[in-house]
């Protein structure tokens, strides 16, 4: 989907409660071409970007920058340096969330808050945008109003948020971009009034802290479990860890301005033998999958080869023709 005259929309359909409607990646220039994430680690991701090399009559794209660290978004950063010749854009912050999971040094361009990465016609400036993660940036097209946003802000839904306070003040400098024109998410539909909805957010996050403190003063202590399940009436129970999540960071904000206190919790003891025995199902799965894989390959390569050769195993003589007079 075109977005603007350098942005290309990759909108891949995904039916994970917490991604709504589909997972985007964003091609970005007409010269050197950047990719805006690279989507999970799953085949339908890089047939979605194969396709897009094969429709534009190209055999690589030259960056792939990242939003943050979270699989979704960085999945496939190794594949995208060995397949499509991609140097993999991304702040330092990131690295120690990705140990294990980068191309070689030499194949990674570090970035600063404020850099301009030059894409020929297209100049897209980085922002650090902490809140969703430490780690998280944001992109900006200012020439033609396109920001892209990874998780920091969502399309169709509230994102999951660990540091309030630093989330808080990067939707403020977001809303304050001039020439804002669209939002261009990680997850969801692009947002064509992005000025009001960052603004909007702003409030839904204070209105959330109302809610919280209107629970808390029925006058008992609460977990934030309990208060999630007051504050989220209805929540698609797929969502409820990170609504929880949510809630906690909110309690963490009005800590620390001292108007809720902190009873102490006591963490349950760990388990070593139920954590190996996790660990090992956690292997096998991994192995079976694998191997799942292999098999799924070996049967494709398989079935090509069947169409390359004669019919043997059916026929011992196959029927013969001539021509009649």
């Amino acid at each position: 989907m075109q977005v603007s005259p350098h942005v290309q929309a990759v909108q891949v359909p995904d039916d994970n409660p917490m991604h709504p409607l589909y997972t985007n990646i964003f091609l970005v220039g007409d010269g050197p071409v950047m990719a805006i994430d690279s989507g999970e680690s799953q085949d339908r991701y890089k047939w979605m970007l194969r396709g897009y090399l094969a429709a534009t009559g190209r055999d690589q794209i030259d960056l792939v920058a990242i939003t943050h660290h979270h699989f979704d978004h960085s999945g496939n950063l190794k594949w995208s340096a060995e397949t499509l010749g991609s140097a993999i854009v991304l702040p330092q912050a990131s690295v120690k969330f990705l140990r294990g999971k980068l191309p070689p040094a030499e194949q990674l361009r570090f970035v600063d808050d404020g850099e301009v990465i030059a894409l020929g016609g297209a100049e897209v400036r980085v922002l650090f945008t902490p809140g969703h993660t430490p780690d998280s940036v944001c992109y900006y097209l200012e020439q033609e109003g396109v920001l892209f946003t990874g998780d920091t802000f969502l399309g169709g839904s509230t994102t999951t948020v660990g540091d309030l306070a630093a989330y808080r003040q990067s939707l403020r400098m977001l809303a304050e971009l001039p020439n804002l024109q669209v939002i261009c998410p990680g997850h969801g539909p692009l947002v064509r009034e992005p000025r009001e909805r960052l603004l909007e957010l702003l409030r839904h996050r204070e209105t959330r802290d109302q809610q919280i403190i209107g629970v808390l003063q029925a006058g008992r202590s609460m977990s934030a479990w309990d208060i999630m399940l007051k504050v989220y009436p209805g929540l698609n129970k797929r969502l409820r860890r990170a609504a929880t999540g949510n809630v906690t960071t909110h309690l963490k904000a009005l800590q620390d301005i001292g108007r809720v206190n902190v009873h102490a919790g006591k963490p349950r003891p760990a388990d070593p033998a139920k954590a190996k025995q996790a660990a090992d199902r956690a292997k096998y799965r991994v192995g079976v999958i694998k191997e799942a894989e292999k098999l799924q390959k070996v049967q494709r390569q398989a079935q090509l080869r069947a169409q390359e050769t004669a019919p043997t195993a059916q026929w011992i003589t196959p029927p013969k023709y001539e021509l009649l007079d």
